[in-house]
Parts: structure tokens; C-alpha cells; sequence
């Protein structure tokens, strides 16, 4: 009998969200694939699973996914599944899923919850169109250049941020699309604390920003914006930029630093600087 390669989504947090397909799955599966083995097998010690589980999570995934689908080839039935939700969507599981369809491997998906979809049918935002970016960038700059991609779709867009980089995710998406785009954070979906803050962004800040800690895994469901256009003068850049230079930053330095304060892009600096 021809192997095949299962696609499994596994709870959120809520364990009655595992379906008996799912279950039944896992159980006709010879190796199970997870993230972190030791969260996987409470999950299936749960439902009296019994089978071995192996690593693939992003560091091992390209080195390991070949001998996986080996396997398959040669006859055995293999599933994938990240610590929660549905794999390849933000989780390990695309490399392994490309392979096996370039070597023309049956791939079957189960399906699962996913906080991103949750997140948008519980906010009150406008379901279509919607894109979702995935994880927002660690890094300030990257941050506001990530925002002013979301801005400029036009439409509904949700991402994923960390609990201790949310407050200040939020600060950027203001900087760049304004205060008072409607929004939804929701934060532990399924889960006994889960939480769905609705407001604009100045009102969900107001919200969170008096919070000591946040916890928990935390979907952003925006509703469609656009940039805010700066209202610096190019005097006022002009002026700044000379300023930073004088202090003795570089070029390219002082460029980057105009941009996030005055909410521009890079590129359009530096046309103003060049034509002032």
C-alpha cells in the first residue's frame, strides 16, 4: 500500500476542539512529526495515542525532511503537526509538504483550528478580502516598513505578535496607519482566560497599556487602513536630517532615522532630500 503524509491541526488550547478524525489519524500514523515531542505527547497520552514521535520543527526541517518522505515512498504513513493549530500555516511543516508533493507523495490535510480565522469571525471587521502576514518583525524599523505593507492592501489583514512586543507593535501600527483604525486583539483563543478587546488603536492601547504583563499567544485583526501621510514640511525634513549629520550619523543612518519619525518611507526621503 502506497504511504502517505498527514497534515494534522491540533487544539489551540480547548482539547474538545480535537475531532475524531484527527484522533483516528494520529492513531493509523507509524511516526508522528512534531514541534516539541514532549508537548506533543501530552496531547496524544490524552487521547491514548500510542505511537512515536520525531523533531521537525524549523531548525531540522531542511535537513530532515528528505528521510521522512523516504519513508512515506516506501510505504509508511507519517503525520505532521505543530504545538497548536495547523502546521505550514506560521508552523514548521512547508518544506516537508513541498517535498512530498514534488516527489508526488499523497498528502492529506485534517483539518484544525486556526487563531488567525478564530480571531477575525469573533471581530466584527470585514471578512473579505482579508491577508494574513503572519508574525509581525522584532525589530522597530522593520516593524514600521511591515505596517506600511499591511496599509497599503487596502483590506482586512491579521497577524500574530508576542504578548511582551504587543503595547509596542500597537504603537507602530498607529505611527503608520493612524489611531483610529478599528482593530480586535485577541489574546488565549479557546483557552479559560481568552480575551477579545475591540476598539481603535488609540482605544485598545488605552486598554493595554496600564497592563503590568500580558501573556498569552495573541492574534491582530485589523480593519483596512492606509498610510498616514506625514504633514512635515520638506523644510522640516530637510532640517532634521542636517541635524542628525551634524551629530555625526552617517548618511543612510540619518535617513532611516527621519523616515520613523515622521512616518515616511526611506525612499521617499531620500527623492526629498535629493530635490531639495
Amino acid at each position: 500500500m502506497p504511504g502517505k503524509l498527514l497534515v494534522v491541526g491540533t487544539p489551540l488550547g480547548n482539547l474538545g476542539d480535537f475531532s475524531p478524525r484527527a484522533v483516528e489519524a494520529l492513531q493509523s500514523a507509524s511516526m508522528i512529526l512534531c514541534e516539541d515531542t514532549r508537548h506533543t505527547r501530552k496531547l496524544l497520552t490524552h487521547f491514548g495515542i500510542d505511537r512515536p514521535t520525531d523533531r521537525l520543527d524549523e531548525h531540522t526541517e531542511d535537513v530532515r525532511s528528505e528521510q521522512f518522505i523516504d519513508r512515506v515512498e516506501a510505504g509508511e504513513t507519517i503525520a505532521i503537526v505543530s504545538d497548536a493549530g495547523m502546521p505550514v500555516v506560521s508552523d514548521p511543516g512547508y518544506r516537508i509538504v513541498r517535498l512530498a508533493r514534488e516527489r508526488g507523495v499523497t498528502v492529506e490535510p485534517i483539518p484544525g483550528p486556526f487563531a488567525g480565522v478564530l480571531a477575525l469571525a469573533a471581530s466584527g471587521i470585514a471578512p473579505l478580502p482579508f491577508t494574513f502576514l503572519g508574525f509581525t518583525p522584532h525589530r522597530h524599523g522593520e516593524r514600521l516598513d511591515f505596517y506600511r505593507e499591511l496599509a497599503a492592501l487596502g483590506h482586512t489583514a491579521i497577524v500574530y505578535e508576542s504578548p511582551e512586543r504587543l503595547v509596542d507593535s500597537l504603537r507602530d501600527a498607529r505611527d503608520v496607519v493612524g489611531g483610529g483604525v478599528e482593530i480586535t486583539v485577541a489574546r488565549e483563543m479557546t483557552k479559560l482566560h481568552e480575551e477579545l478587546i475591540h476598539g481603535t488603536i488609540d482605544e485598545v492601547l488605552a486598554a493595554l497599556e496600564p497592563r503590568a504583563t500580558i501573556y498569552g499567544e495573541v492574534t491582530i485583526v485589523f480593519g483596512a487602513a492606509t498610510q498616514v501621510t506625514s504633514s512635515a514640511s520638506p523644510e522640516e525634513i530637510a532640517a532634521e536630517f542636517e541635524k542628525l549629520r551634524g551629530g555625526g550619523m552617517r548618511r543612510n543612518d540619518a535617513i532611516k532615522v527621519v523616515a520613523e519619525k515622521f512616518g515616511m518611507r526611506k525612499n521617499d526621503v531620500y527623492k526629498m532630500l535629493a530635490g531639495s
